[in-house]
């Protein structure tokens, strides 16, 4: 892969990155605060691209001056050993021959062919341009134990009745606080189903650290008037109240706490499916 190569792909990466920052492609892959990170390293991928190619086309000038010069300085040696004679003639012929030789192995000599192998680095640019990986689902939650942690404290909840709540943070004020912060309000929360191996329902959201490699779900069982058809990976609006009710995560032991269910509705995908609150 020789350099112009090169700086096409740096080009198109660069590319890529700045439209998945500038659309919201990006959330599938990393937290919502990293998008100025990404919308740097996509203008760095560019300029790289662009003063790789200005070097390149610099490079080429210079030699093609060079070139030329160095043809002007034969055209004149030749003259001056027409004025001085013949004499040296023959060894002339012969040096131009040797130096003919010479410099056809200095071209030719030392070309080599660029393994081919390298053009894969490409296959991730085209993964990344074609290929927008869904968001984790239902399948990943219930095989990762929940990523609850205990807060440091509990925020005043806003105004409004049922009260807007994200999951996580319900979560945690019902699993550690156990309701004592909810004061006893309805609350409205979105996530998506899951159901385990006994067809028992939780809502969930992936708890997002840095990037979607690292997400762990955070699930909270669901009681009450649940709808009597429930689909995995459907999102859900629920309305509901605090209940004391709780069982223990079968992969890795945490608390799930539960809603007791008075109304839920489904809702489109959110366009930021993560849920970044667990660790602000």
């Amino acid at each position: 892969m020789n350099r112009q190569a090169q700086a096409a792909v740096l080009f198109l990466l660069g590319a890529a990155v700045l439209h998945a920052s500038v659309t919201d492609l990006y959330l599938r892959y990393v937290k919502a605060g990293l998008r100025p990170l990404l919308l740097a390293a996509g203008a760095v991928l560019i300029v790289t691209a662009l003063a790789t190619v200005w070097y390149e086309v610099r490079e080429h000038r210079k030699a093609s001056v060079d070139r030329s010069g160095d043809g002007h300085d034969a055209e004149d040696m030749h003259g001056q050993d027409t004025e001085h004679g013949h004499g040296h003639g023959h060894d002339a012929e012969h040096g131009h021959g040797d130096n003919a030789q010479h410099g056809y192995g200095q071209e030719h000599g030392h070309t080599h062919r660029e393994p081919r192998i390298s053009w894969l680095l490409v296959l991730p640019l085209l993964a990344l341009i074609l290929v927008a990986p869904p968001a984790l689902g239902s399948y990943s939650a219930m095989r990762t134990g929940t990523a609850l942690q205990a807060p440091f404290g509990y925020a005043k909840l806003p105004a409004g009745d049922p009260v807007p709540l994200g999951l996580v943070d319900y979560a945690s004020r019902a699993a550690y606080g156990h309701g004592r912060s909810l004061g006893g309000r309805q609350v409205k929360i979105t996530g998506f189903v899951a159901l385990d191996s006994a067809g028992a329902p939780y809502l969930v959201r992936m708890a997002l650290n840095c990037c979607a490699a690292d997400a762990q779900p955070v699930k909270i069982g669901l009681s009450g008037r649940i709808p009597p058809v429930l689909r995995p990976d459907t999102w859900l609006e629920v309305t509901g109240r605090y209940t004391p009710k709780r069982t223990k995560d079968p992969v890795n032991g945490g608390i799930i706490p539960y809603l007791d269910v008075s109304s839920a509705r489904p809702v489109p995908t959110p366009h930021d499916p993560y849920d970044e609150s667990w660790n602000n």
